[in-house]
């Protein structure tokens, strides 16, 4: 049993290795390029108490002499230096981006997956009942997209946060931002999952499932599901790179996250108070990593949608 195991993981890991999809992936420098920019990144705030110089939320480990220090250049109180500079409240801006980069991937990673289970539960029911069930809810996904998706985000933060006591505001806000931007989100999963299924459900082996007595149930989940996955994959990696920003720009408007869990967008409106009284690199920097980190995502997915379209095939 051990030398089949053994036979079998190697010949897995060749068909890997000689599938299209990675020969187009080793023969695009700008997904190889893209790909290790969003891993280093990714990694980078995930192992952010390994990598941060300091943490800088927390309050015991602030000295509020080194406010404004510029970058690599020794404080004049201190004599502390500091690879990009500190901010107003003498915070290492190296490690307020890390730290603020683990809260946007957190957001934008959850937000993105909360849009893609509702978005394909409401597209496989549209497409495979179809009736007033699809009318229903293609109307509702019509209606939305009347909106911008960042009105809608805010609309339904300040909903959710208005219900919520106040005492919990600050702990929920996250949870509350993730909450509304998987809701602004959601429609792209769903028209593109029901028309998929609209194909798939024409065909003959979802034909063969009713006769054999398959429920409806168990026909969209293990025979249909499986075959509209792959554009969904291609969403959602774009869709990443769009909820980054999205937080970004309802933390730059204040109704994002909250200043005890500052993300990249909290540090970029922080930053944009001293841009013009000469302390740049608060904002500057935040925003550089925000630019390549969304550049990098986004590269990246329209890569896979490309890779995985059979038209340029």
């Amino acid at each position: 049993m051990s030398d089949l195991s053994e036979i079998e993981t190697p010949s897995r890991l060749r068909r890997m290795l000689d599938s299209d999809l990675f020969y187009a992936f080793r023969r695009s420098p700008v997904a190889m390029v893209s790909t290790l920019v969003a891993l280093l990144l990714i990694l980078s705030a995930v192992f952010a108490p390994l990598v941060a110089t300091t943490n800088p939320f927390d309050p015991a480990s602030l000295n509020l002499m080194n406010g404004f220090t510029p970058p690599m250049e020794p404080n004049a109180f201190t004599g502390e230096s500091f690879l990009l500079g500190t901010d107003d409240q003498g915070r290492d801006v190296y490690s307020t981006i890390l730290y603020g980069m683990r809260i946007s991937l957190f957001v934008g990673v959850t937000a993105v997956l909360f849009a893609m289970v509702l978005g394909i539960v409401l597209g496989l029911l549209a497409g495979y009942v179809g009736g007033w069930t699809d009318t229903i809810i293609m109307r509702a996904a019509d209606v939305q997209l009347t909106f911008p998706s960042i009105l809608v985000a805010m609309l339904i933060f300040g909903i959710a946060k208005g219900i919520t006591p106040i005492e919990y505001r600050d702990q929920m806000a996250i949870w509350v931002l993730i909450l509304a931007i998987g809701l602004s989100d959601w429609v792209q999963f769903a028209r593109v999952v029901r028309g998929a299924t609209m194909v798939e459900k024409g065909k003959d082996y979802v034909a063969a499932a009713h006769l054999i007595g398959r429920p409806s149930l168990s026909i969209m989940l293990r025979h249909i599901l499986p075959n509209v996955l792959s554009p969904v994959l291609v969403i959602a990696t774009i869709s990443l790179a769009l909820a980054i920003i999205a937080e970004a720009t309802l933390s730059f408007l204040g109704v994002g996250a909250p200043p005890t869990q500052p993300s990249l967008g909290t540090l970029i409106r922080i930053g944009q108070q001293f841009l013009f009284s000469g302390e740049w690199w608060i904002l500057f920097f935040p925003a550089c990593t925000l630019l390549v980190l969304a550049l990098s995502v986004n590269l990246l997915g329209d890569w896979l949608r490309d890779a995985l379209n059979p038209r340029l095939k």
